[in-house]
Order: structure tokens, then sequence, then C-alpha cells
């Protein structure tokens, strides 16, 4: 049987059970709250209470997935239990890092041949775990993900509450990716294994945060959120660190390499599809 080992399993992770349980997959996923447990089982998952029985779950997993963010010693399932994780013998490893391994850009084209040239104290944080898996010898993928959104994670509450703002900061573009995509490259990467290969996951139309705004207020039939000058808002730190990286980042691989053919190639029809599935 495949049976995937999920490493603090978390909201794209749940996305990727929900395809591979239906195909007959066990999927283990560690917790570290105790109440998390029954939830999980109610999705198919195996709940494994952090860390025990790291070992049986290792001996039994074909796969592995790991998605904790790091801190400054890096990946903390290796700071806590690497020696025990190098003995394993999965076919597939993956690691979701994140876009932000790449630094600032000035709004430029990034992909996975660029170096790697952090900002911010968790990007640098994101290229120390990243390296830390591929000296492991596992057959280790690495995932840079995009700024996520999915199933109660969009915009509709905010702008719904009025308490939504567009941020005006001119130049500024993110790259995004819907959840269900996400598991759909992981999928994707477990059928064409090819380790020490990083991804780029996000959809084909980076855009400035306001558009996805303004956009979802027009689907709702709302008023526009109303405006903040960047340079003058009064904005909490980490808010302001987001702002402070902007840069286009490249799909190109995920279709070329692994045949991904995005569902949600845009975050138009990605909000079109969230407010369809709210009813």
């Amino acid at each position: 049987m495949n049976t995937l080992l999920s490493l603090g399993h978390g909201y794209s992770a749940a996305a990727l059970a929900r395809m591979l349980i239906p195909q007959g997959w066990r999927v283990i996923g560690t917790t570290r709250s105790p109440g998390n447990m029954p939830a999980l089982r109610q999705t198919g998952v195996e709940p494994l209470l952090w860390p025990a029985d790291l070992a049986g779950a290792l001996a039994a997993a074909t796969h592995i997935l790991a998605s904790a963010a790091p801190d400054a010693s890096g990946d903390p399932f290796l700071q806590a239990a690497g020696d025990l994780i190098g003995l394993a013998r999965p076919q597939w490893v993956g690691y979701l890092s994140t876009t932000g391994v790449y630094g600032d850009h000035q709004g430029g084209w990034v992909d996975e041949d660029t170096p790697l040239t952090p900002s911010s104290t968790r990007g640098e944080y994101r290229v120390l775990a990243e390296n830390q898996w591929l000296q492991t010898g596992l057959p280790i993928h690495i995932f840079r993900l995009a700024g996520i959104y999915g199933p109660g994670r969009g915009p509709f509450e905010k702008v719904r509450d009025g308490t939504a703002r567009r941020l005006i900061k001119p130049g500024q573009v993110f790259s995004r990716i819907h959840v269900d995509d996400i598991a759909a490259t992981l999928a994707a990467s477990i059928a064409r294994p090819a380790p020490g290969t990083a991804y780029n996951v996000c959809d084909d139309d980076p855009a400035p945060p306001e558009d996805v705004l303004s956009h979802a207020a027009a689907l709702l039939g709302l008023p526009e959120p109303p405006t903040i000058d960047f340079a003058t808002a009064d904005l909490p730190p980490m808010v302001r660190s987001f702002y402070s990286e902007s840069k286009r980042v490249s799909n190109r691989r995920i279709r070329q390499e692994l045949g991904v053919k995005l569902r949600y190639p845009d975050y138009r029809t990605g909000l079109a599809a969230l407010l369809a599935a709210e009813g």
C-alpha cells in the first residue's frame, strides 16, 4: 500500500490527502495537539501525535511530505528526528518551501534557476531548511509555494465585513496559487519523481494585491474596498515585510516537466470557484 507520512499535516497537505485517500492511499498526519486528532480521523487521515511512534510511521511510509515552517535552526523535523528520518527508505520526499527564498526582484520574473537571495529572516530560514533536506540523501523534491488561497482562505470575508483595504504600493506584484493546484502538483511529482529538483508552484497571472480585492468585491456586488497608501500606512511589521518583496514567479517547470494543467490559472477563476462553492 502506498503510504504518505505527512509531517506537520496542514492546509496544503490536507488537500493532497483529499486526492490520495480515494485512490486507496494510507495517509498518516502528525500533529502536536491531541485536540486535532478527531478532526483528522474524520477526513480519513490517521493522526500521529508528534513524536509518538515516529519510527513505525517512517518504516511504513513510501512517501513523505514535510510542511512545517523552519526557524533559525532550520527544519524542525530534521532538528528533532533527523537521524531517524535519514534511515527511512521512501520512494519520494517533498518539502514545502516558499517563493520567499528568491527575495525582492522589483517586479521582475524569477524561475528555479534564479539565485536564492532572501531579503527576510523567514526567507533565510527557508533556504537553510531546503539545504538541510537536500543533504539528507533522501529522494527530496522542493516545492516553492506562492501565496496560498482556497476554501476558508480567501478575501471574501474581509470584503463582506468591510475590513478589507486596498494597500497601494506602486509596482507591487505577488504570485498566488490555489491549494487544489498545489495538491495536483504534488501528485504529479509523485507520479514523475525527479529527486533534487525544485519547483515553483504558482498560477499564470502575478497581480497587484489591490486588484484581487477589487475583483472579489465585484464578484460580491459590493463597493470596492477603500485604498491606503503604503508609504504612510500604519502597518504591522509582518505585513510591511511581505510588501518588501515584489516579483513575478514562473511556473514553466511544473507545466513542462510535470505536465501540470492548472485548474485555476489565475485569481479570477480561483475566486469565482470559491464563491460558487460557498453557494
